[in-house]
């Protein structure tokens, strides 16, 4: 079944999908798209020092995309600058080495386009086993610690009171959104990895009546983005991971013409952190 190069596409832009749902959905309701545009440009840093020390490339974007997340919660702690300078800070100083990096190793020979923007048709079993294997991870993990992201996504100090640990939720999502761009980076590159993880889940936002709801809504509307974009990529031979956004996007405008009206995420916060579960 995994010999045909498409179907093994297909396989794992539906993994990717399946995670980058979820997670999405916590960007979109933190507002931290420039978070996730942060890690995915440190990814490009993460391969050049993977192609320099000769190492696995999942294992070095992970590594270095975690230790991006690790030093902005260091430099909110001790610096001046609001949030989003230090994010602007940390995604052009990591996307700029990692050029620089780049541009040094005259002996590798690198496809940097593919490393940009993707290149799903090429990946192999054992790409999807990682894939899979890291998705269930993350969304394990993610299911563990889903009452005290929300809570403190929408009430922070409410999650406190209730002792919920905010800042260790904090830091697990951080090294989560870390782990999900390691695994996807081959599937539509470093540049469009937080489209998908944005997109699918501001579709969802819009039909969705609570926040499981939408984490399914937008894992599901990632799926028929992957599904379109590659059959449409095929058809009419233009770029795999492009066409995946491409086809997001196109159900995300569709969706702005529903009259479905999005659910408000501090009501279901204080009931979860109060431990009544999520509003009906």
């Amino acid at each position: 079944m995994l010999d045909d190069f498409f179907t093994r596409a297909l396989v794992a832009g539906v993994g990717v999908a399946l995670v980058a749902g979820p997670l999405g959905c916590f960007i979109v309701w933190r507002r931290l798209a420039y978070f996730g545009d942060t890690l995915s440009h440190a990814a490009l840093l993460g391969v050049a020092l993977a192609l320099l020390f000769e190492i696995n490339i999942t294992f070095a974007v992970f590594a270095v995309s975690a230790s991006v997340s690790l030093a902005l919660l260091m430099l909110q702690k001790r610096a001046t600058l609001s949030s989003d300078a230090l994010l602007g800070l940390l995604s052009h100083s990591a996307l700029a080495l990692g050029l620089v990096v780049l541009a040094f190793m005259t002996w590798v020979r690198i496809d940097l386009m593919g490393f940009l923007f993707g290149d799903i048709l090429s990946v192999s079993r054992a790409d999807i086993a990682i894939i899979y294997l890291g998705g269930l991870v993350v969304i394990s993990v993610l299911l563990l610690i889903w009452h005290p992201l929300f809570a403190a996504t929408v009430n922070r100090e409410l999650a406190q009171a209730e002792n919920m640990n905010p800042d260790r939720a904090n830091l697990i999502f951080m090294l989560l959104m870390a782990t999900i761009i390691a695994i996807s980076m081959k599937i539509v590159g470093v540049l469009l990895i937080t489209a998908m993880l944005i997109i699918p889940a501001a579709t969802a936002r819009r039909f969705a009546k609570g926040p499981e709801q939408m984490a399914i809504l937008a894992a599901l509307i990632g799926v028929a983005s992957v599904l379109a974009g590659l059959f449409g990529s095929l058809k009419l031979d233009t770029p795999s991971g492009p066409s995946i956004v491409v086809a997001a996007l196109i159900l995300f405008i569709l969706s702005l013409v529903s009259a479905g009206k999005h659910f408000t995420t501090g009501v279901d916060a204080k009931r979860i952190a109060t431990g009544k579960g999520p509003s009906k």
